[in-house]
């Protein structure tokens, strides 16, 4: 029975409210999934015309006019060397704010389709395994143990901080 006393302490009212970083986007590359923090994303929408940019590595696919502002997309799929899928009505760019070298900057990433958003316990994360490198994986922030199924957490950050994606960069405000 929950009487007054227990329901103001905040001891318990703490440790049972959630917050937006324990929500996160799950996504779908192909048959597997993945999820991304809420917090980290902008917005959600539906495949567009993209640009291209030559000389870019195969995942940054172009760039987008959003709005105004032009932004890289990049194939979550070709950059984790998944066999990519043929874009459907599913098939969506996941814009995300991410730290760039400029400070902040907004970056889209493909992804085959997004099914929900799960509020996750830090007691259904476990820490990437070792994989025999000794080394953890830079942009999984962790494996979530949901229904009985595994899906990789990514520390989005660290999936777009490559030289290529800073690179890109540099070619788009060229271009602006």
């Amino acid at each position: 029975m929950i009487t007054p006393s227990t329901t103001t302490n905040p001891a318990i009212v703490s440790s049972t409210r959630r917050t937006s970083a324990d929500k996160h986007l799950i996504f779908s590359l192909g048959k597997e999934e993945f999820g991304i923090q809420v917090l980290a994303i902008k917005e959600i929408i539906g495949m567009q015309e993209i640009t291209p940019v030559p000389k870019m590595p195969k995942h940054i696919r172009g760039v987008i006019n959003l709005r105004g502002q032009v932004i890289p997309v990049i194939d979550l799929s070709l950059k984790f060397s998944l066999v990519p899928q043929e874009y459907t009505y599913r098939t969506c760019v996941i814009v995300v704010r991410c730290q760039g070298v400029s400070g902040d900057r907004l970056i889209g990433a493909i992804a085959d389709g997004v099914s929900e958003v799960l509020t996750i316990s830090a007691d259904d994360i476990e820490a990437s395994p070792d994989f025999g490198s000794g080394n953890p994986i830079p942009y999984v922030l962790g494996m979530a143990k949901v229904n009985g199924k595994v899906k990789l957490l990514l520390d989005i950050h660290e999936v777009f901080r490559t030289d290529a994606v800073i690179r890109s960069e540099a070619v788009i405000k060229i271009a602006a």
